[in-house]
C-alpha cells in the first residue's frame, strides 16, 4: 500500500504509482494557445539561418534563434532545452534539429545553451541560465526578431534534464526569492516535458541518478534545500498547462516521474496531461524522424495555437 505524504496524494510503491489515473492523465489536452486576431490558413515557411545571441557573460551563455523567413509576424516562442544530465559533454546540437521541424509551421525556438557540470555550471548556476535566458527575450530576443515575437505566447520544451529545466521554470514562480534566477518577470504560456525529471529526490534515492547529485552538489540528506528548490513536484499547483510526454521503455529516467507529477497535478487542480507512449526509450525524443518526437511536436503545436 501506499501513503498519504505532505503533498496530499497517494506515493509508495511502483504499482502504487500506476494506479494514480485521475481525471486529465492520459488524455489529449485541448488546443489553449491564444487566437490571432488576423488568423490565416496555415503557410509553410522555410527556416532561416540561426542567430546566435550571447544572453550572459560565459561561453555558455548563449541561445540560438530560430526564424521563419519573410515577413511573418506575430510568432509564438518555443523556449527549447536539451538534455544530456546537466553535463558538459552534451549540448544543444540536437535541439537544433528538433528546433527546425518547429519552424516550418510559423513559430520562433530560443535554443538554448546554460552552464554545464563538469565546465562552470552546477547549483545553482544552471538553474539560473536557464531563468536568464527565458528573461532575455524581451530584450535580446525581441530585438534580434525586430519585433516579430508574440511574447504572450512563449512555451517552455525540454528533454531530460532539459525537461527538469523546462518544468522548474513553469514552477519558478511559485518559488519565492531563494530560487536561482531571481524573480519570474517574463510570462510562459504552457510546457512540454519529454522523459523530465519532475522529483529530484525521487531521482537521486530510487533512481540512483548520479546526474542529479552532481548538479546539486551531494545527497537529499547533505543538501535538502537544493533537492525542494530544483524539484517542480514541489511547487504545485502552478496554474499552467504541462503536458508530459515519456516513454514506457526508458531506463534512464523512470515513467514514474512524469506518472506521478501528473497524478500530483491534477489532484491539485493543476491541467497537466501524461503522455505515456509504448516501446518508446529514452533518446527517442531527441529524432525528429521517431513517434516520440511527433507526439511532443503536436503537444507544442498545440499549445501555442498553431
Amino acid at each position: 500500500m501506499g501513503k498519504i505524504n505532505r503533498r496530499g496524494f497517494l506515493v509508495g510503491t511502483v504499482g502504487a504509482a500506476a494506479a494514480l489515473t485521475l481525471a486529465g492523465c492520459g488524455e489529449e489536452p485541448p488546443v489553449i494557445g491564444l487566437a490571432r486576431a488576423d488568423a490565416v490558413p496555415p503557410r509553410v515557411f522555410t527556416v532561416a539561418p540561426p542567430v546566435r545571441i550571447r544572453y550572459g557573460a560565459t561561453s555558455d551563455n548563449f541561445g540560438d534563434l530560430y526564424l521563419p523567413t519573410g515577413e511573418a509576424g506575430n510568432l509564438p516562442v518555443v523556449v527549447m532545452i536539451h538534455g544530456g544530465g546537466w553535463a558538459q559533454s552534451h549540448s544543444l546540437g540536437y535541439t537544433g534539429v528538433l528546433a527546425r521541424s518547429l519552424v516550418p509551421h510559423g513559430i520562433a525556438v530560443w535554443n538554448i545553451e546554460y552552464r554545464r557540470v563538469g565546465g562552470l555550471g552546477g547549483w545553482p548556476v544552471t538553474l539560473a541560465d536557464a531563468a536568464d535566458a527565458v528573461e532575455a527575450l524581451p530584450g535580446l530576443v525581441q530585438q534580434y526578431a525586430n519585433g516579430r515575437l508574440d511574447l504572450r505566447r512563449v512555451h517552455v520544451a525540454g528533454h531530460s534534464a532539459g525537461g527538469q529545466l523546462a518544468a522548474w521554470l513553469v514552477s519558478r514562480p511559485k518559488m519565492g526569492a531563494g530560487a536561482p534566477g531571481g524573480p519570474a518577470l517574463q510570462p510562459l504560456h504552457s510546457a512540454t516535458v519529454m522523459a523530465g525529471v519532475f522529483d529530484m529526490r525521487m531521482a537521486a534515492v530510487q533512481g540512483r541518478d548520479h546526474f542529479v547529485q552532481r548538479l546539486l552538489g551531494g545527497t537529499p540528506l547533505q543538501v535538502p534545500d537544493r533537492y525542494h528548490l530544483s524539484s517542480p513536484i514541489d511547487f504545485l499547483p502552478i496554474g499552467l498547462p504541462v503536458t508530459a510526454i515519456h516513454g514506457d521503455k526508458d531506463t534512464t529516467v523512470s515513467p514514474d516521474q512524469s506518472r506521478l507529477y501528473v497524478s500530483a497535478a491534477n489532484y491539485m487542480g493543476d491541467p497537466a496531461w501524461l503522455k505515456m507512449l509504448p516501446g518508446v526509450g529514452h533518446m527517442d525524443f531527441g529524432d525528429p524522424r521517431t513517434a516520440a518526437w511527433a507526439s511532443a511536436k503536436k503537444s507544442i503545436l498545440g499549445y501555442v495555437g498553431v
